[in-house]
């Protein structure tokens, strides 16, 4: 079967859930199936992609978000006119569409390509379905509710859908989703996808009885979705009670400079440290380490740091929001807990208890991980997806 896959970012060059997800499927499809790989220009031009599959640049490089952390309009634009006219000259080479749904341009140039041919299936991947007020948050009143609209519109195009998540699946079904849709529990290959480079190994093992630091591990983008400005006045709260509880933020963007400022504003230096990209191996290491793995994320799809970190026997501590489906995978006192507000002192409380916790929430993270190994790896719902392709 002769497969396209359209996301605009490609691991490693960018980083990031999605990014693992794609460049996993699409090895694991290169060696049963002809795969192509739609994306915008983000590599050396003489090197290449040096991807195992081919892979096409249909627009140019470009930074994807503006200095507050915002997503650029423009980028996915030219990104969505390029699927557009290579679908349109070139759809004929493919049986399958297989298209992340954001950013939407691209889903809406692959479906009028493949309606004007009128060839193929086209299979979508929903991370995340935002609400008409999360939508308004990020775009003001105006953009919101043009955002808003455009996603009720890509609702209705695919010949069958993906969601990662009850809660995105709930919301799609809510909203007028109208083809087959299933949701798919595992897009976990290994590895570390937080904010790293390098292979799906690592040389970290998991140890849940070896004696841990008081250490408190951040993974992944420094930008407002993330809450990441929070995790400084999370660990100076913690700190009151644990004067020796330290933290590791890995990964970088637009927020960084603020963090590092807050960092400095209440004398952390010696306690936070901001070691900036990192390698996978890296994270892993780190991660391993540490005595848990903070997510405070209002807005996660999946939560694919939580399974990196349980799987090492780290348990995760995430904050309930509306936005985060990460939460879904933690079983409070189980793998990690919950904190139920991103006020720095609640969080600060549930770091605390995972610390105090100690080595029991450590056996009992790594034994819940080995219970649901299976379903939350990627082999998991690649039958699944060769399935939508059928």
């Amino acid at each position: 079967m002769r497969i396209a896959i359209v996301y605009d970012c490609l691991y490693p060059n960018t980083v990031g859930g999605a990014e693992r997800w794609y460049r996993a499927l699409a090895e694991r499809l290169e060696g049963r199936h002809e795969v192509t790989y739609l994306t915008r220009l983000q590599w050396d031009r003489e090197r290449g992609p040096e991807t195992p599959f081919r892979t096409i640049a249909v627009s140019g490089a470009a930074s994807l978000y503006t200095r507050s952390g915002r997503r650029r309009i423009w980028p996915p634009v030219r990104f969505g006119i390029g699927v557009f006219w290579h679908l349109l000259r070139h759809g004929g080479r493919y049986d399958v569409v297989h298209s992340c749904s954001f950013p939407y341009f691209s889903l809406v140039g692959a479906w009028l390509a493949m309606r004007i041919r009128r060839r193929g299936r086209l299979v979508v991947d929903w991370f995340e379905l935002w609400s008409r007020d999360y939508w308004i948050e990020y775009l003001g009143p105006g953009g919101g509710r043009i955002g808003h609209a455009v996603q009720r519109f890509c609702i209705r195009l695919p010949d069958r859908s993906f969601a990662f998540s009850r809660l995105h699946e709930r919301r799609l079904l809510e909203q007028g989703h109208r083809a087959p849709l299933t949701r798919l529990t595992g897009i976990y290959a290994g590895g570390s996808a937080s904010d790293g480079e390098g292979g799906d190994g690592g040389t970290a093992e998991a140890d849940a009885d070896a004696a841990r630091a008081p250490l408190v591990v951040f993974a992944g983008r420094h930008i407002p979705e993330k809450r990441v400005r929070i995790v400084p006045d999370v660990v100076a709260a913690a700190r009151r009670r644990s004067p020796e509880l330290r933290c590791v933020m890995f990964g970088d963007g637009p927020e960084l400079e603020a963090v590092r400022r807050r960092v400095a504003e209440l004398g952390l230096d010696g306690a936070v440290e901001l070691p900036g990209r990192a390698s996978a191996d890296q994270v892993r290491q780190g991660m391993a380490a540490a005595a848990c793995v903070l997510l405070p994320s209002m807005r996660e799809g999946y939560g694919l740091v939580v399974v990196e970190a349980v799987a090492l026997g780290t348990p995760a501590v995430v904050v309930d929001s509306p936005d985060n489906a990460a939460t879904e995978l933690i079983e409070p006192g189980v793998n990690g807990f919950i904190a139920v507000s991103a006020e720095p002192e609640q969080v600060a409380a549930r770091v605390l208890d995972a610390i105090d916790a100690g080595q029991a929430l450590r056996r009992s993270t790594l034994r819940w991980y080995r219970e649901h190994e299976h379903e939350l790896s990627i082999e998991s719902s690649l039958a699944a997806v060769e399935e939508a392709y059928r």
